[in-house]
């Protein structure tokens, strides 16, 4: 069954990433219950999802992903109808971890592999995904029009994005200089693409270096790349199709990290 599962992922056009997700969801939810999947419940389900919460202690959205792996295969692909009184667990709203551009500079500032650096800079200067920053060819940039293009981002979209000046110099300089040629900008062992893991822990190295006391990894450096574009004016329908994101309420969370327009509020005390 789960040989089928990961077919029909296949021809849907899941990513490599979700269909390994859901097989390994969906293997785990068997070992637990021990039972064949056609003698599968609303119970067992629930029993399952009890289990990760009060005893492995995961994280709601995790549970979330457990549950979506669970509903594509028993109810897309059997048709059993077993989830109808099953509720995802609510996802805690919190807010995105934002850098400040110090912060930035001073990450910036202890890197010493020009590639690692490259690829600090490389996120925050156009907001990408780490998944698709490592997926990213030289191909898909447009020096001379300062625009790049992701291809197939989350969703199966393509979409634009924008190049600064000095990143530009930069990435020129080290794709002149680099060891391997390779199609992939960031690039691993043999010209490899770069590996996600690779990458976060760049960053989260960096920061630690830099004595940043935030949790950092590549997603703060996009969150910090929408931030600061919200609070230099630019319109927020423009960071919603930078970003990729499918609905405009997705952006509009960095309504409530930007704190430059809260700064500029005067607390009552200070009049009394």
């Amino acid at each position: 069954m789960l040989q089928q599962l990961e077919t029909e992922l296949k021809i849907r056009g899941f990513t490599p990433a979700t269909i390994q997700a859901y097989t390994i969801h969906n293997k785990r939810f068997l070992e637990f219950t021990k039972k064949e999947p056609a003698t599968i419940t609303e119970t067992d389900i629930k029993q399952y999802l009890a289990h990760l919460m009060a005893e492995k202690k995961l994280k709601p959205a995790s549970v979330n992903l457990t549950l979506s792996a669970l509903r594509f295969l028993y109810e897309t692909m059997l048709k059993k109808k077993v989830f109808l009184d099953i509720k995802p667990p609510k996802i805690e709203k919190k807010l995105p971890t934002v850098l400040t551009k110090d912060e930035i500079k001073k990450m910036l500032a202890v890197v010493k592999n020009p590639k690692h650096k490259l690829l600090i800079e490389f996120l925050y200067a156009s907001g990408l995904r780490v998944s698709e920053c490592m997926r990213l060819k030289v191909n898909d940039l447009d020096f001379s029009e300062r625009m790049g293009r992701v291809i197939s981002g989350k969703g199966k979209k393509d979409r634009h994005i924008i190049l600064s000046q000095q990143l530009i110099q930069n990435l020129q300089l080290y794709l002149e200089k680099r060891k391997y040629q390779s199609d992939y900008i960031f690039t691993g062992h043999g010209g490899k693409p770069m590996s996600v893991r690779m990458a976060q822990r760049i960053v989260n190295d960096a920061a630690k270096e830099a004595e940043i006391k935030k949790r950092v990894f590549c997603h703060a450096l996009r969150s910090s790349f929408a931030t600061h574009l919200l609070e230099a004016g630019t319109d927020i329908r423009y960071i919603q199709q930078l970003l990729g994101h499918a609905s405009i309420s997705t952006s509009e969370r960095y309504l409530h990290v930007s704190t430059e327009q809260l700064k500029k509020i005067k607390s009552p005390f200070d009049d009394l």
